[in-house]
């Protein structure tokens, strides 16, 4: 289970550490996006500094439907109790955790100032 809080700003928050692939740990607060569809955004900065591995460049779209290109990187998250390589788009912004790190899970948040923020694993479905 992770908990986070939302912000005075109206934010929900977790913090996530990230590792680079030579060792380099970051423990960071990410901001969660749920018009976000991929994993991960970090700074350029925070990308250098974990010496992330450059994957390519792909088109992406904004919420205000602007296309732009950003540079897709590769890193692993420390998520529960395991480690997940996750794809990783450079952004000038801030960090956010999108909808598909949060597959599999259920979050619940109190939406007030310093309400908590709960994410967890979903059970397994059975058929």
């Amino acid at each position: 289970m992770t908990i986070g809080r939302v912000t005075a700003q109206k934010e929900a928050v977790i913090d996530l550490q990230v590792c680079g692939p030579t060792g380099q740990t970051l423990q960071i607060e990410v901001v969660i996006d749920t018009g976000f569809n991929g994993y991960l955004t970090l700074s350029t900065d925070m990308v250098d500094t974990l010496n992330l591995q450059f994957v390519c460049t792909t088109p992406a779209a904004l919420g205000d439907g602007h296309q732009v290109y950003m540079d897709v990187y590769e890193a692993d998250v420390l998520w529960g109790e395991e480690k997940r390589k996750v794809v990783v788009l450079a952004t000038d912004a801030g960090a956010l955790l999108g909808m598909s790190m949060l597959m599999g899970h259920r979050m619940t948040l109190d939406i007030e100032e310093e309400g908590p923020v709960t994410i967890e694993t979903l059970s397994p479905k059975t058929t």
